[in-house]
């Protein structure tokens, strides 16, 4: 069993180049999962100098440990919408998936990815006869947009379901497949990719935007933030605009079958199948806020035995982290209203393998001074509805509980003989001991001070309050940090 991202376990990623000299650029994308290599690829044929860095490899971050879903069916999203909004916010939502599915699709097609791309069915189900109206209810929205929903009583996939609804034209894909390709297209048409090049700074200076690296300058007249998690909180107020749920997924040898399937509500559970070289059941389970459930090894463990029940033997396991907005719309569009030159896409709701490919499309219309169909519906700037107020209220609980359990339970003794926190002239220490080698870093989190929790199967310390990630060495691997956490006595 690998404790890593079946996505991940290639090694498909060439002409790896990181920045060597300072630049100047029209355009600085900093992200380079989906969404920013689709703005890339959408402005690939233009004659702006633009450029995208990622602090660490293209798709080593969220998209590479998603489940790669492309569907609309997204648990209950019209029915929330609806109430948050009205049905024709709903309605506009349900249009942009469409747009971008089929636009995500074609785009395979046209360049001729092979990604394992695969239509299928998508499902939407409950264990619970009290949720069967509510499921209902969201058949009958779909069917208001003319889509064709089909219900369906009785087991799917031995996950004990009583109740189902159905629709087609969904697919599924290999998203770092997807990303590899993107990457070598975007570098033949002479836009430049710099991995393991991170922005520790971002300053306005008159009209440019100067990004500095550890050792490099940026110079860049629009800068695009196509990263997890803003490492920036002003202007956003990111704490207070969304919060982060994790999840559990494993990967099993299993018979391949062309549909998938997701629960209507947490706690959630989801399954999909991949066919590469072998066939895959991909289980997604345990997704919780990340200031809940600290004891990393007690979550995997659960999940291993949450697989066997449903007789999966794992060959891969890893988690994953979303960024979750308040009223369940995606953040993509300028920072300012009178300022199109500071841009972000993020908050996808655990759906963003469509949703990444809508933020290329608009992030790119913006900067080519096109209009969008869908700029208003996910402009970061607007203002939600009145049933999410209490839900800014939750996000402030959820990072004060983050930082407070995290301080609490650092040296809970659910770590091995193997890991130890000690307190080194006013330091809190992190010691894990590993064939004969030690490795130390600083336990508090460069971005808002948390302290970092050591998560034993994937062999990383873990932020339960933003979720930033580093390695045993210290090296940050993924943000909001911008900084490493290596301890040097």
């Amino acid at each position: 069993m690998k404790y890593k991202s079946i996505w991940l376990d290639n090694d498909l990623n060439k002409n790896i180049h990181s920045l060597d000299k300072d630049i100047s650029l029209d355009v600085l994308i900093i992200g380079g999962g989906l969404t920013g290599l689709n703005t890339l690829y959408h402005l690939k044929d233009t004659n702006l100098n633009v450029a995208l860095v990622d602090s660490s490899l293209v798709g080593s971050g969220v998209s590479g440990h998603s489940t790669g879903k492309i569907t609309y069916l997204q648990e209950l999203i019209y029915q929330d919408l609806t109430k948050t909004y009205n049905k024709t916010v709903a309605k506009k939502y349900y249009q942009s998936q469409i747009t971008g599915l089929n636009n995500l699709v074609k785009t395979i097609q046209k360049e001729k990815i092979k990604c394992d791309l695969d239509k299928v069915d998508s499902y939407v189900f409950t264990t619970n006869k009290d949720e069967i109206k509510n499921i209902r209810a969201e058949k009958e929205i779909l069917e208001s947009f003319n889509v064709k929903v089909e219900e369906r009583f009785g087991n799917i996939e031995n996950l004990n379901s009583t109740y189902s609804i159905k629709v087609s034209d969904t697919y599924v894909f290999h998203p770092v497949k997807y990303l590899y390709t993107l990457k070598n297209i975007c570098l033949k048409a002479k836009k430049e990719i710099y991995e393991n090049t991170k922005i520790v700074n971002i300053e306005k200076n008159d009209n440019e935007y100067i990004c500095k690296t550890d050792k490099y300058t940026i110079t860049a007249k629009k800068v695009v933030f196509a990263g997890h998690y803003p490492f920036f909180t002003i202007p956003f107020l990111s704490p207070l605009k969304f919060n982060i749920e994790k999840s559990y997924i494993t990967a099993s040898l299993s018979e391949y079958k062309k549909y998938s399937v997701i629960t209507s509500k947490n706690p959630c559970k989801s399954i999909r199948f991949h066919k590469d070289k072998n066939e895959y059941k991909i289980f997604l389970t345990n997704s919780n806020k990340i200031c809940n459930e600290l004891d990393e090894k007690k979550n995997f463990d659960n999940l291993i035995n949450k697989s066997h029940s449903l007789n999966l033997n794992p060959e891969y396991i890893w988690k994953n982290d979303d960024i979750m907005s308040i009223d369940k719309l995606p953040y993509i569009g300028r920072l300012k209203s009178d300022n199109d030159n500071l841009l972000i896409a993020t908050a996808y709701n655990t759906w963003g393998m469509i949703n990444s490919f809508v933020a290329g499309e608009i992030i790119s219309d913006i900067i080519l001074n096109k209009h969008n169909q869908f700029e208003n519906l996910f402009n970061p700037l607007r203002i939600k509805g009145l049933s999410t107020i209490p839900k800014y209220a939750d996000n402030i609980f959820s990072n004060i509980k983050g930082f407070v359990e995290s301080k609490i339970q650092r040296n809970k003794n659910w770590y091995s003989n193997n890991v130890e926190i000690k307190n080194i002239n006013g330091i809190n220490v992190g010691i894990y001991k590993e064939n004969n080698k030690t490795y130390k870093v600083n336990t508090k989190c460069p971005h808002l001070g948390c302290s970092l929790i050591f998560n034993e199967k994937e062999k990383t310390w873990d932020c339960p309050c933003h979720a930033s990630r580093f390695d045993i060495n210290g090296k940050c691997i993924k943000g909001p940090s911008k900084y490493d956490i290596s301890y040097k006595e």
